[in-house]
């Protein structure tokens, strides 16, 4: 039986034509609604027309600004939380008197301040203004990781790396939210794809600065440790790039400096499609009582933990595992570049693909079996065969595309702003225990081969697999209900409702994309 709704008057409609008529009812939900719904009540039925030449104006003045930012940002999140692969060959772990397994758990000390801190980041992501929030954390952790060449024992180290945690924790859930604010359904998956990419390239670019810094003092010499210097590059062009985000990127389209008045309001409306609103401010418990409810919250959050195992262990290891294919470690430092290529290439033609095809969880999972059967070389090769496992590391690179796929899907599938921002620190819990757990499956007693490690990221790599089909399955079925609610005799549609802030179970015009 369909559950009749009742019709809300028209605040603000959008004609055939493409006008904004603006009709100030509905005053007794205006304080749940959505920011975008009370700029625009402030028009008092004046008409605002965006044609397609205006559509495409807008996204290319947004994209000019807003893309650029966010993937060097991005690329510098990788880098500064992987720094720590490139010291490990540079000197760090005599130089701190590391013994057994404590580099293993600096690896994991990082995600254990990115868990701790992951829920209050995605609060505090929707109560304060987003671009500002975001670059003061940007800002903070490159201090941080400049702090990192004061270090001389562990457990500095540990307190480093904890509190790194704590302040990048805001980076992914953040981006999450700009995407949805600024573009399209169908604007998304390309657009998380790019920004994501640049992991690939702030690994890149940290092989050949750290090769750099390794020969050259090595030639040369310097007054403080090669790996110290690593982390106060990294650190220090962090800051730099963190007070640039702080200039350009705004906490939504209303106060965009770079937007004309007039201009900020159709990039309102551009994304009116996306029946998700630009931001609301209003804690809802309804909402999170529905994630916590909603079997794709799971999905999300064991598909995260999961695929992240591996990603913990490589990340950390990659420099040591290239070593252990017959290659000397600073060989390491140059040889682990090609595989930040690989990562790029895979993510921006799987972003494209999933964009051109509507298909993006299915073509993710391309990235996942190529680095499945990258994993499967590593294991099955003989040590003589250093090239081979090499490729096969390269071919492990691919993997991230199907973790991208339902990041996209946290930005145009989940609706309803409180809810939102909870799927997101769930994923990213997930993403965070796994990448705790990580690490210490790279036992020191398994050096240099480390194939019990090996086998076990092929195993979470097949259950990725099985969660993958799920979720595909699963959100099939639910459009399929949905469409059989609108054609149901007793439904009405719910007017406004794109700015009313509801979950996208509450709104029966809302479509998952797949």
């Amino acid at each position: 039986m369909v559950e009749e709704k009742v019709s809300i008057p028209a605040t603000v409609d959008v004609e055939k034509d493409g006008k904004a008529h603006v009709d100030p009812k509905l005053q007794e939900h205006a304080h749940d609604a959505d920011e975008a719904l009370k700029a625009l009540q402030e028009l008092h039925g004046e008409a605002i027309e965006l044609d397609e030449a205006t559509n495409k104006r807008l996204l290319r003045i947004i994209d000019w600004h807003m893309m650029p930012i966010m993937c060097f940002v991005y690329g510098m999140n990788y880098l500064d939380k992987t720094t720590l692969s490139y010291a490990s060959v540079m000197g760090l772990k005599p130089d701190l008197n590391l013994e057994g397994d404590q580099y293993q758990w600096l690896g994991s000390l990082f995600y254990f301040g990115y868990l701790a801190w992951e829920y209050p980041t995605n609060r505090l992501l929707q109560c304060l203004p987003l671009g500002k929030y975001s670059a003061a954390c940007i800002v903070i952790w490159g201090c941080i990781l400049c702090c990192f060449a004061a270090v001389s024992n562990y457990s500095g180290a540990i307190a480093i790396r904890f509190f790194l945690g704590v302040f990048e924790a805001s980076v992914t859930p953040g981006f999450a939210l700009l995407t949805s604010q600024w573009y399209t359904k169908s604007e998304q998956s390309s657009r998380v794809n790019i920004w994501f990419s640049f992991n690939g390239w702030g690994q890149i670019l940290g092989g050949f600065v750290a090769y750099g810094i390794a020969v050259g003092t090595e030639k040369h010499g310097s007054a403080i440790e090669p790996w110290k210097i690593v982390f106060l590059c990294t650190g220090l062009l962090t800051v730099v790039l963190g007070l640039i985000f702080l200039w350009i990127v705004p906490d939504s389209q209303l106060n965009a400096r770079w937007l004309k008045k007039e201009d900020r309001l159709l990039a309102v409306i551009r994304v009116r499609e996306n029946q998700q609103g630009i931001g609301n401010k209003h804690f809802k418990l309804y909402q999170v009582k529905e994630t916590l409810l909603d079997p794709m919250t799971w999905a999300f959050f064991f598909f995260a933990l999961f695929a992240n195992i591996p990603n913990g262990g490589i990340s950390n290891f990659f420099n040591q595992l290239i070593t252990s294919f017959g290659y000397t470690p600073q060989q390491s430092l140059l040889y682990g570049t090609p595989g930040g290529a690989v990562e790029v290439v895979a993510l921006i033609l799987n972003g494209y693909a999933g964009q051109y095809t509507g298909q993006r969880l299915l073509c993710g999972t391309g990235g996942l079996i190529t680095a499945i059967i990258g994993m499967i070389l590593i294991v099955a090769l003989p040590l003589s065969n250093n090239v081979g496992r090499l490729i096969g590391y390269y071919m492990t690179q691919a993997s991230p595309t199907p973790f991208v796929a339902l990041l996209s899907m946290i930005s145009s599938n989940v609706a309803g702003y409180t809810k939102k921002t909870t799927v997101a620190a769930l994923f990213l819990i997930g993403y965070c225990a796994g990448n705790i757990i990580g690490p210490q499956v790279f036992r020191p007693k398994d050096a240099p081969r480390y194939v019990p490690a090996e086998i076990t990221i092929i195993v979470c790599w097949g259950v990725c697999l099985f969660i993958l089909a799920f979720i595909w399955w699963w959100y099939n079925k639910q459009n399929a209900k949905k469409a059989q609610i609108r054609e149901s005799p007793g439904y009405v549609r719910l007017e406004n409702q794109e700015w009313l802030d509801l979950t996208d179970r509450e709104n029966h015009e809302f479509l998952y994309a797949l």
